[in-house]
Parts: structure tokens; sequence; C-alpha cells
């Protein structure tokens, strides 16, 4: 009987049209879509007493998958194990191994860094052993995750109210956008004043110049009393030219994109969330058609850190650069990065697989964002092989007795790569030096006519909340997370409720505020920035096999097991005793405290049950609490189930809730939150592994809403009404419809960066 043949597995389905067509018949391909084994859900599935010995269990729903894996390997002696070439992917290879164990099969590791014909033949050429220790750094992320996740949570759950979650990374990011808020909401602005001379000499056009310094010493101007002396000073004086310096600057392309500046700056030039960014490369990397059943991987690896290229794809920049823009613009020699300390060298740089498939080539087989993004990494790549820009510069002093005035300008010289691409602080930077008037033929000594004096008056600023974009690049600097986790960290903490996204910018809502400040005061180390960054790099280390996973897990556990103890005891009851105020109960003086009930938080009166007063608040931009007057009654659309009669809101110490307006003939009260256990629409919960089905519910203000029947195990909600249709353009399991007066019925897709949307 004929053996099988051998047996390729990746983890995506794109990526096994992509692989058959290179490798051919003499291979079956198959796709564990994902992981396929996990740590439980309804337990920690740690053994501590035992090493955190992991229990692992076949993920549900995957038993389908798993079979198709065993039937496709059959009787095979060889199993190319080829996921992702990251920690996600090790783990995932591990695991196929484990389910696919036979004696007598060997498994052999393939790295597909890129998805291209001579990139995947040489990797299938040249296998290498399954990575223990890859495999072990992933694990004990996976492990230390789980260990707070499912310890610290419940105690949330306790202390604040159900449903609450903590993680190990995402709880830092939040804590660092809170930290961000209460500096700003602390911050002061600071009085300062400058002053502009509007000049001209005998020849157009007129410039301005700015006052810089006093007796060759910095100039500060605190206020118009000050800026005042300054004018009286300046009155009568001549303005004479005093030093022209002129010179030609170099100005270096950046390196190829890594997987954080590449969502830096997708987020900045094409508005994506760091999540679409992600989605949108991993199918550029798993292989776009480019012609009938012509699938080819577009761009190497997406997650990396590192900025290295290999020799050949530089040359083929060389040659393409002579090509298109002429030799001015082409190197001599390639271009190479150097990567900065404790980046892992793994992978490339983020770059096209060949730089011969153009934007223009490819565009008209890509969708628009597809072709946006692979633009985006063409044009930084090949600038990145390019000459130098060249700009011309010119910094004039002129001198107004013993005052200094500056003013300076730019032309560019030779274009060089900014001919191809520019980053957006190199467009910002650029557009703002077009806008400025250009300067005269100035000559030293001449006497300038003053036009005007401006003075004005100006404010310190607080600092910028976070973007996406500066968010990543701040996780990045402070060493938290890696390139694979930053799209993850920013989804989950905006899908936890702890933090919002206004007007593209994190601001933490009072729940974020008040889980925060618990946990930092009861576990101070584990989130801290420093402490979680050097676990970072303790994963690093069990990777390159310097440090055992043990040894880290023990360093780490014994601690928090200490506060985890006495956090149990000691945190602060908000459900109970509450969180101090500033504030006095306008009924009996005593001090209010912040409470979290079922409805959300309000603030109560500590003297309960002799004192009832509550009420909702909200904070004032400093971050004072302001009690918010609510009318005792709120007519809302939705009627009572019992007697057909309007339902109001209503408040009552806990918050508010909805009762009838039929009271007291008739009696009935909902919660805000919730329709009991909801009506049922006939469509199953769309998250992963849930197995629970969507109820229509209705809002605290009485608004129907659909969600999980599951909730708070499962937080799937949507205003908008689910329809049992997969979305035709990302694969989601279900559309929902909305009828405006305007658009009428619109069925939509509710994946966050999914742009379908079509007329009902």
């Amino acid at each position: 009987m004929a053996v099988s043949k051998p047996l390729v597995v990746v983890e995506s389905p794109t990526k096994v049209r992509t692989i058959k067509k290179y490798l051919g018949r003499d291979y079956n391909v198959a796709a564990t879509v994902g992981h396929i084994k996990d740590l439980p859900d309804k337990e920690m599935g740690i053994d501590v007493a035992n090493g955190f010995k992991p229990k692992y269990k076949n993920i549900a729903g995957k038993q389908k998958v798993i079979r198709s894996l065993k039937q496709a390997a059959g009787d095979t002696t060889d199993v190319f194990l080829a996921p992702d070439p990251d920690r996600e992917g090790e783990a995932i290879a591990w695991h196929t191994s484990e389910v696919l164990k036979k004696k007598g099969r060997k498994f052999h590791r393939v790295l597909f860094h890129e998805l291209t014909k001579d990139a995947i033949r040489r990797a299938m050429a040249t296998p290498e052993a399954l990575d223990q220790s890859k495999y072990e750094a992933q694990q004990t992320r996976r492990i230390l995750d789980r260990l707070v996740g499912y310890q610290v949570s419940p105690l949330l759950w306790r202390k604040v109210k159900g449903g609450l979650s903590a993680g190990r990374v995402q709880s830092v990011a939040v804590r660092i956008i809170c930290e961000r808020e209460r500096a700003i909401q602390a911050f002061i602005p600071q009085e300062y004043w400058s002053v502009t001379a509007h000049l001209a000499s005998d020849v157009p056009p007129a410039f301005a110049a700015k006052l810089v310094k006093k007796d060759q010493k910095k100039i500060d101007i605190p206020n118009e009393k000050a800026v005042n002396r300054i004018l009286k000073a300046l009155d009568g004086e001549q303005f004479i030219v005093d030093k022209i310096q002129k010179k030609t600057t170099k100005k270096n392309p950046l390196p190829p994109f890594t997987t954080s500046k590449l969502q830096q700056e997708a987020i900045r030039k094409l508005r994506f969330s760091a999540r679409k960014t992600m989605m949108i490369a991993q199918q550029l990397y798993e292989g776009i058609d480019l012609g009938p059943g012509e699938p080819v991987g577009l761009i190497t690896y997406m997650r990396t850190d590192s900025t290295r290229i290999a020799a050949e794809a530089a040359a083929e920049a060389q040659q393409l650069i002579l090509d298109r823009f002429g030799k001015a613009y082409a190197l001599d020699k390639p271009r190479f990065f150097k990567n900065k300390k404790k980046v892992q060298d793994a992978h490339e740089a983020i770059r096209p697989t060949s730089i011969f498939n153009t934007p223009e080539q490819v565009k008209a087989h890509l969708l628009p964002d597809q072709f946006a993004l692979y633009q985006l990494i063409w044009q930084r790549f090949v600038s990145s092989q390019m000459t130098q820009a060249l700009i011309d510069q010119i910094s004039v002093s002129i001198k107004a007795g013993n005052y200094l005035f500056t003013t300076s300008g730019s032309t560019m010289k030779f274009p060089g790569f900014m001919a191809l691409y520019m980053s957006v602080d190199e467009e910002i930077a650029t557009e703002s030096e077009q806008k400025k008037p250009k300067l005269p033929e100035l000559v030293k000594g001449i006497i300038l006519k003053l036009d005007k004096l401006e003075p004005k008056q100006h404010f310190t600023m607080p600092p910028p909340r976070f973007s996406e974009a500066s968010l990543v690049k701040e996780l990045e600097e402070n060493g938290i997370g890696r390139p694979s986790t930053y799209a993850s960290i920013l989804s989950t903490i905006r899908g936890k409720g702890y933090v919002d996204l206004v007007n593209r910018y994190f601001r933490p809502n009072e729940l974020g505020f008040i889980v925060n400040d618990l946990l930092v005061q009861n576990f101070p180390e584990i989130f801290d920035v420093e402490f979680t960054a050097k676990m970072e790099e303790n994963l690093d280390r069990i990777e390159s096999d310097r440090i055992k996973a043990l040894q880290v897990l023990d360093s780490f556990y014994k601690p928090f097991s200490k506060d985890l103890d006495a956090a149990s005891k000691e945190m602060l009851s908000v459900k109970g005793v509450g969180l101090p105020t500033d504030l006095k109960c306008p009924q009996c003086q005593k001090p209010l405290r912040i409470k979290v009930g079922k409805n959300g938080h309000f603030i109560a009166c500590s003297g309960y049950p002799d004192c009832t007063y509550s009420n909702d608040y909200e904070r004032d931009e400093k971050g004072n609490i302001q009690p918010v007057e609510i009318a005792e009654e709120e007519i809302t659309d939705k009627v009572c189930d019992k007697c057909g009669k309007p339902m109001v809101i209503k408040r009552g110490r806990y918050g508010g809730f909805l009762a009838c307006s039929g009271y007291p003939d008739c009696k009935n009260t909902q919660s805000l939150n919730s329709n009991g256990n909801g009506k049922k629409i006939g469509i199953a919960c769309p998250q992963q592994d849930c197995s629970g089905e969507i109820v229509e519910r209705t809002s605290k203000r009485g608004k129907i809403f659909y969600g999980c029947n599951r909730f708070p195990d499962c937080t799937f909600a949507t205003w908008d009404k689910p329809i049992q249709r997969g979305c035709p353009l990302c694969g989601a399991k279900i559309l929902v419809e909305k009828t405006t007066k305007k658009r009428g019925t619109v069925v939509s897709c509710l994946t966050e960066d999914c742009e379908f949307k079509e007329n009902a």
C-alpha cells in the first residue's frame, strides 16, 4: 500500500492555496485555522504546585479541524509544521505535533518568512527542529497572563462589579492612559509672550523674525508687563542684519517598516486602526491572486522589530531605482540599517517580496485598503535605498539694540528619496516650510525697514492624550508588549470598557479610573511599567535559552501571591465601603463615597442606612466630582410587558431602574441593563467559542439592543439588529441591519475594520 504524501501544516486557510501552488501535487497541505489547543475557559488551568504545569485542552469547536488534519496526514512519515514564524506559530506547531504524534512519524519545523516560490522551496529544503525555547517563551507568557487574569479578575468582581477583568499587560496600558489623563487634569497653563518683527529690505518679499535673545541670553517673556517693557526698549532701534548662515543639510531616508512603525504610520497616514493594519498586512503576506490561480505573498512576515533586509532585496531596489529615477537617485552600494539594542532579529523588516511587483502593477488585484497599505510598504522600502535629500538652509540673525531676532528658511536642492516617499512628520515639516514666504537676498550690515512689532500672548499646553499611533509608540519605547501584541492590546483596552476613543484619542472613563487605582494601590509592582518591561525581556531571554521558564515564573509568583492575599483582605470594596471623595452629603454633611452598583457608578452617603442620599456624578475637566441632578422620573419608549403602559426611569439607592408608570396598580420593574433573559431572535452568538444566543434587550434608557444571553460571561452586544448572513468581505458570522430616514435600511458588518455595507 502506498504511503501518504508528506503533510505541510499551516495555520491559515489562505496560505494553503499559495503553498499548494508552489509545492504542487507532491505534498498535502492543511490548516489548523489558528490555535487548536489552549488553557481551559472555566478554570485557571495552571498547576502552580507542580512547576506551573499548564493543562491544555483541545479548543471547543476544533474537533472537525483536528479530524481533517489526521485525515490529511494519513500514514505519512513526514509532517512539515509551517505556522507563522513567531512564538504563537511555534506553539501551534508543538500542539499540532502532539495531536498528530504517531510511531515512526517525524516532524520538521518550516519557517516561511515570505510566501514566494523561491522562499517556500528554500524553506522546505532546509527544515529545522521544533524550537523548545521559543515554545516555552510563548507558554510562559500564556501562564503569566492566566495567573494574573484568573486571580485578579475575580477580586474585581467581588470588590467592584461582575464581568470586570484585569490583564498583566492590558492593565499597564490602561494605567499609562490614566496617568496621562491625570497629568492633563493637574496641568496649570503658564502664560508667556512672543514678539515678532515684520521687516523688509530694499528688495521683496517682506518677512518676519522672532525675538529670541537679550544680551546674548535666551529671553523669557512671562506677561504683558514684560512685553511692554521690551516694546518700549525697541522703540527707535535700528534692525541690522548681524549674521547670515547658509548651509546644505543631508537628510537620510527612514529604514523599512518594523511592525510598530507600520502601525503608527498607517494610523496617521491612512487612518487605519492598528488592528486593521495588521489584518490587511496578514492578507498581503499570506497571498494575493495576481492572476487566475496565481496567489503570491506580496510582503515579508509582518510581525518584526528588526530593520534588517536581505542583500538581494536591496540589489533589486537599486536596479528599479536606476531604471525609474535615474543614476542621481541610486546608491553606489546598498544601505543597511542597524537594529536598536534588545531587538529580536529573527525576521527581516517588512518589505515587498519582489520590488518589481509595483503598486501600479498589482492595483487591479487588490482591494482599496490592501492597495493603500501595500503602496505604503513598497514606497517606504524603495525610498530606504535611494540617495539623501539635499536641503539648502539659511539662518539670519538681526540685531536691534541689545536684542536679537532670528529668521530662517529652507529650499529643496535635491529631493532624493523624498521624490518617492515622505513620512507624516516629513510631510508636515515640508508643507509648513512651503507656506513660509521666501527670504529676500540679504547682506550682513544692512539696515532693515520695520513695518511693525507684533506681541502675542500664549499659554503652555497640557500633555496630549494618546492616539492609537502615539500609544503604540509609548508601549514600544517602554518595552511593554511586543510587535505581535500591540494591536490586540489596543483592541482589548477598548473592548473591556475602561477607556473610550474620543475623536481618535484615548480617554479613561470612570470605571477605568476606579479599577486602575485599585490595581495600582494593591499590586504596585505587577502593574508597574518597568516591571512589565523587565518581564518582556525575561520572555526574550527564555526564547534565546539564557534563562529557564521556571525561574521566571517562580520569581514572579512569590511576590504576586503575597500581594493577592493582602488585596483579598485589604482592597477597598467599591460595592461596600466605596472610595472616598472630597464632597459632603447635602442632607447630613457626612462624607460622600464613590460606589459601583449593578447599574453603574454613583456617589452615596457614608452614613447609610441612617442617610439614604445617592446620586449620579460626572467629573469636570480637572477631574473634580460634580453631582448630576436627574429628574425623578424619565419616560422611555419601552412599554410594560404586563399592562402595556409606558416604562419610566426611576432612581434608587443603587442607581436607575425601569418601573411601570402604572404604579401602584402595576408594580413591574426591570433592570436598566437587561430585559430578563431577553427575547430570542433565533441567531447564535457570533463570538468565537461561545454557545450562547442573541436576545433582544432594553438599555437603561429604554432603547432596544441585542446581546448574548450568556452575559456577563459573553459581552457581545450591538444596537443594530443582527441578521443570519455571513460577511462576504471578512467572513464574519453575522451582519446587522439599520434603518434611517435618510438611507433606508442598510446592511453592514460589525467587524471593526471591515467596510462591507450595502442597501438592503
